[in-house]
């Protein structure tokens, strides 16, 4: 079951914190735009977008910034664990912040989605995904939502080499329109983004 122990939270931060923007990959610049690395790419684009500036904090095993959306207060973390740890960072910051899985937003790549979409879930298994394999374990609950990037499926290639290879241009349009379908979570619910989201292909070209 998960706990909500509440820990002491930094001078100057907020009291509240009202949802957990987990965006995963693995840290260094060896790793930067790999397809791995799609969620933290969308990190840095969603702080970007809401004027948060840098993700350079540190605490529990991870960086993060905090930012403001529609009087929500959002922690946008990317975990330094390497990507099969990232459970870890990710429960350490639920207990500091005493967030529950429903309001923990994981954002990461999906090689079974097809480049140029993305695709929001409420809850379920981790897919194949250690990075979501690892926070299922660590928060012993599979109820959290996910924005998932389409990286596409390997054809002949190892899938470890696969995904540590660069993101191409027609899955960058999915880590562009991540940060657009958090902020739809938080704002509308999960339903409905799913709905604005869910089939939409990112790469037609309007009439």
């Amino acid at each position: 079951m998960f706990s909500i122990f509440r820990r002491k939270k930094p001078t100057g931060e907020p009291d509240r914190i009202d949802y957990i923007i987990a965006c995963l990959g693995n840290p260094g610049t060896r790793y930067e735009t790999t397809r791995h690395n799609a969620g933290f790419l969308a990190a840095d684009l969603l702080a970007e977008k809401l004027g948060a500036g840098r993700i350079n904090r540190v605490k529990c095993k991870a960086t993060y910034a905090i930012c403001l959306h529609e009087g929500k207060t959002l922690l946008i973390m990317k975990p330094q664990t390497f990507m099969n740890l990232s459970g870890e960072a990710v429960r350490e910051m639920s207990l500091a912040y005493s967030v529950p899985p429903e309001r923990i937003i994981v954002v990461y790549d999906d090689v079974n989605i097809h480049e140029g979409r993305i695709r929001i879930k409420r809850s379920g298994s981790d897919g194949g995904h250690n990075g979501i394999k690892s926070i299922i374990y660590q928060l012993s609950s599979d109820s959290f939502p996910r924005v998932k990037i389409g990286v596409g499926a390997p054809s002949g290639e190892d899938m470890k080499d696969y995904v540590l290879d660069q993101l191409s241009t027609d899955a960058y349009q999915g880590v562009k329109a991540a940060p657009d379908a958090v902020l739809e979570i938080v704002s509308k619910g999960v339903d409905s983004a799913m709905q604005s989201f869910n089939g939409k292909d990112l790469l037609a070209k309007e009439e």
